[in-house]
């Protein structure tokens, strides 16, 4: 008896078994999205803080340049005049910097002035002795030629090497509507040093001396005196400066994530407007010692 064979039987993937695929799939998918999205977040916040970081390094860097040089004075190695060249003979500090074309001169008692949000600093800018300067050219009998060249600069860079020895001028600024700190000086444009500024504030170290003896104290700017030959800006020891700078980078914080202000106030971060709202917030204080001031 002859048997006929059966059909072939068809394998395949049933309905079920591809909705179930599917959705292991989607699943995968979505962890690694959500992995990806945690892992820019972190990315991101940390490139802002390291931003943040650098920039208050630098503005620091540019103020405390400056802040340090205030009210110094050219030394004058040979005040009686003549060719005298012994390294023991006396020397003087000038008390006053006049300009050879009468345009801009100061008494070290004018070269710092400011309130709470700015700060004026200057110092004496003179002609330095430099190697191979532009425009000095060496020579088979002056191998080694030297020149002058007036090397000191306000914080943007002014005045140029044209202009003879005068005050040295920075005026930092800070500016709540474009949240910048700007500086000038010299007569040049006023221009941002740094931005996303949330605050700038500047404590004088005023050094006071009575019969009790001698005593410094940090001065509010608002409690300092408005004119800049005032005999008290001349007990100005040093300056505090604070800054906090604010990142572009929006983080998800939760509610009550606050900061410490320059003035000591807790700010919520998370109630702020703007661009400042969940933004991170770092505060960078430090103190600067006037090199032309010397504790009594």
């Amino acid at each position: 008896m002859k048997i006929s064979p059966s059909p072939l039987q068809q394998r395949g993937v049933t309905l079920i078994e591809l909705m179930v695929g599917i959705v292991i799939g989607l699943l995968v998918v979505a962890v690694a999205m959500g992995a990806l999205m945690v892992s820019r977040g972190i990315s991101g916040t940390v490139s802002d803080a390291s931003g943040i970081q650098q920039q208050g390094a630098y503005v620091m860097r540019v103020i405390g340049q400056q802040l340090r040089q205030t009210g110094s004075l050219y030394l004058n190695p040979n005040p009686t005049g003549g060719s005298n060249t012994d390294v023991l003979s006396p020397v003087a500090f000038e008390i006053k910097a006049d300009s050879v074309s009468g345009g801009n001169s100061f008494a070290q008692e004018g070269t710092l002035a400011g309130a709470s949000a700015t700060v004026t600093t200057g110092f004496r800018r003179y002609a330095d002795n430099v190697f191979m300067v532009a425009g000095t050219a060496a020579t088979a009998s002056t191998p080694a030629a030297f020149g002058t060249d007036y090397l000191a600069r306000n914080c943007i860079g002014a005045p140029g090497n044209s202009s003879t020895d005068q005050l040295v001028e920075s005026i930092f600024t800070f500016d709540s509507a474009k949240n910048e700190l700007q500086c000038a000086g010299n007569g040049a444009t006023a221009q941002a040093i740094v931005q996303n500024v949330a605050q700038f504030q500047a404590l004088y170290v005023v050094q006071t001396t009575d019969a009790t003896g001698s005593k410094v104290q940090y001065t509010k700017g608002s409690d300092m005196p408005t004119a800049a030959t005032d005999p008290t800006w001349r007990r100005v020891q040093g300056i505090q400066v604070c800054l906090v700078l604010y990142g572009s980078e929006p983080i998800d914080m939760p509610a009550g994530s606050t900061y410490t202000d320059c003035s000591g106030t807790s700010v919520d971060m998370t109630t702020l407007t703007g661009t400042r709202k969940n933004r991170m917030h770092l505060v960078f204080r430090n103190t600067f010692q006037l090199r032309s001031q010397g504790l009594i």
